[in-house]
């Protein structure tokens, strides 16, 4: 009588081995090919550079503009709007409601700067004086607008 002495099991966990190796490489290899398709070919074109604004530029590190009191005052006078105004009667304070450029209104106390170059000098029951500094001539007067 023959006695078998090689047990089956050992063949089929070689084999089974063997598949799970050859399909761990062909998940590897096909996530590898996908990836590469999916990501751009080439490099996106790049944008044009932007200019900068040199009065800005100046603004920011610390620049006094120059203010053209002539010929920027028309233009000036249209760009401010007055809208209402707190004016103390014993003190010389308050403040004034002003919209600069048709943006929403903020309220300005007296002495604090509207715009570069713009300071709030005084203020009147209807109206509002601005100057280069608090103590120079006023630049601009503004009223607020009667009602019809």
């Amino acid at each position: 009588m023959v006695t078998n002495t090689h047990s089956p099991w050992g063949l089929r966990l070689a084999t089974l081995a063997l598949w799970a190796l050859a399909g761990a490489s062909a998940v590897y290899w096909g996530l590898r090919l996908s990836a590469s398709a999916a990501g751009p070919a080439f490099a996106p074109p790049a944008s044009a550079p932007v200019a900068a604004d040199p009065q800005a530029l100046a603004r920011l590190l610390g620049a006094n503009p120059v203010v053209a009191a002539a010929s920027a005052a028309p233009a000036a006078a249209s760009r401010f709007v007055l809208l209402g105004v707190l004016s103390g009667t014993a003190s010389g304070g308050g403040a004034a409601l002003i919209a600069v450029d048709g943006k929403p209104a903020k309220p300005y106390r007296v002495g604090a700067t509207v715009e570069p170059g713009l300071v709030l000098q005084s203020l009147g029951r209807r109206e509002a004086r601005l100057g280069a500094s608090m103590d120079g001539a006023a630049t601009l007067a503004l009223e607020v607008a009667r009602k019809k």
